[in-house]
């Protein structure tokens, strides 16, 4: 074996041997965002807002999507009386009401998603604000997203959602209508 190789060798071993006590001491923990979002007061208005918003633009696009089935039955109905032409020019103009019915989807799809990261951006944004406090007073080395970090297991003694909204809450009572924001 070579010098090179022989070095490596027992570098791994030092390290090995004493990564594990390095880290002994170090404290972890997570939380569920998503579920502290839905069960704090402020999510909850967001998520009412939305749902709100959500059944306004759906209520329109079944009403613009139910006018158009009309005209294409009707258009159908209309096929043997009319002339080739007069045919094509409805259709045309139909083939136009379906594009601008995609058109109004989307455009109502990115208004929600809009939406929805102004409501809760300010949120997650408070949140963290109360995760890095806990995390500091209570010296976590990190603080994982159940959701985002892929965690599959941990036990529940390592779950801070709920101190975190309980923390939340208590720091932004609810006054009714939208949600205001909190100074750091």
């Amino acid at each position: 074996m070579g010098n090179r190789t022989l070095g490596a060798i027992v570098i791994a071993l030092v390290v090995g041997a004493v990564a594990p006590t390095i880290y002994a001491d170090a404290k972890f923990a997570f939380v569920d965002l998503q579920r502290a979002l839905n069960e704090t007061e402020d999510g909850r208005r967001a998520k009412a807002e939305l749902k709100a918003l959500f059944d306004q633009r759906q209520s329109d696009l079944d009403q613009r999507a139910k006018e158009f089935k009309a005209k294409l039955e009707e258009l159908d109905k209309q096929r043997e009386v009319l002339t080739p032409e007069a045919y094509q020019s409805k259709n045309a103009e139909l083939q136009k009401a379906l594009i601008e019915l995609q058109n109004t989807y989307a455009r109502y799809q990115r208004e929600l998603a809009e939406k929805e990261l102004e409501l809760t951006k300010s949120i997650f944004e408070r949140m963290e604000q109360i995760l890095r406090r806990i995390g500091q007073s209570d010296g976590y080395e990190m603080i994982f997203d159940k959701s985002e970090a892929g965690l599959v297991w941990a036990p529940d003694h390592l779950n801070l959602t709920d101190k975190l909204i309980q923390m939340y809450n208590a720091e932004n009572p609810t006054k009714g209508g939208a949600t205001k924001t909190k100074a750091p």
